[in-house]
């Protein structure tokens, strides 16, 4: 969390915002969130014209003038907030002074990350070579394809971000309760009718939450500040111990791949 919808959000909230804007300074009060180190950091923001936002995976980039690239990843509770007036968010650890207004970057956990790059260095970049494709870039017979033979279970399959990017814990609960599908299932097992329904869901669900402007779990907000309200339609994520919206039994929790789970046992047998 961010997963693809609220990192999306972000990008389309922020977009409209700021882009076009220089940034005139950059306050940086946690080392650790940035690389490389603070002074350098600065510098090399100083004076740059935020040119456009783009969303890889979980990851938010601004392209920056000069190419220079600024790439953010969220992890669990990271928050990036434009505001003309308004106050700073509580656990600020970077502040941009744009021409008109300010933008900030919170972290409650403070595992976030903030990268300056060179183009170079962004094409290279570890973390984003490995990523998977997009699931909207990806037609139902490649969908297929990356679930055969593979042997691992659903729930950790599609968690793997060198598969498939950008679905997380939420999203990935939603889509096999909406496809009827076990969590802890062979992902080489589904038929191809099975695969094409699963991947169409999911593309729908993301889709939806998008609109919705994300899912507001634990600490999320958008570019603006404001809550997504996808958790409203949750059917079976953080509902362990109530009745399933379409049998009435009671949802399950286990872990799959280090991750809590929910799922109903009737409906996604």
């Amino acid at each position: 969390m961010p997963e693809l919808p609220e990192v999306e959000t972000i990008k389309r909230t922020l977009s409209r915002n700021i882009t076009g804007q220089k940034i005139k300074a950059c306050e940086i009060r946690l080392a650790k969130l940035v690389r490389p180190e603070p002074e350098i950091f600065s510098d090399l923001v100083k004076d740059k014209k935020i040119l456009g936002l783009k969303r890889r995976g979980k990851f938010l980039l601004f392209h920056l003038s000069q190419d220079l690239f600024l790439l953010f990843h969220f992890r669990l509770t990271g928050q990036l907030i434009y505001t003309q007036n308004g106050p700073e968010p509580p656990y600020t650890h970077l502040r941009f002074d744009l021409e008109n207004g300010k933008l900030f970057y919170a972290d409650l956990r403070q595992f976030g990350t903030i990268e300056a790059l060179r183009k170079d260095e962004l094409l290279h970049h570890p973390s984003l070579l490995k990523l998977g494709r997009e699931p909207f870039d990806l037609t139902a017979e490649e969908f297929y394809s990356l679930l055969k033979g593979r042997r691992r279970k659903l729930k950790a399959l599609l968690l793997d971000q060198s598969v498939i990017a950008g679905l997380g814990n939420i999203y990935v609960d939603e889509t096999l309760f909406r496809a009827g599908l076990h969590p802890a299932r062979e992902a080489s097992s589904l038929s191809f009718k099975e695969a094409s329904n699963l991947h169409q869901i999911i593309c729908e669900v993301l889709q939806e939450a998008i609109a919705t402007g994300g899912s507001s779990v634990r600490n999320y907000v958008d570019g603006e500040g404001k809550n997504g309200r996808f958790q409203e339609q949750h059917l079976v994520y953080g509902k362990r111990g109530k009745p399933c919206p379409r049998c009435g039994t009671l949802i399950s929790y286990t872990t799959i791949a280090s991750r809590g789970t929910h799922f109903c046992p009737v409906c996604q047998r």
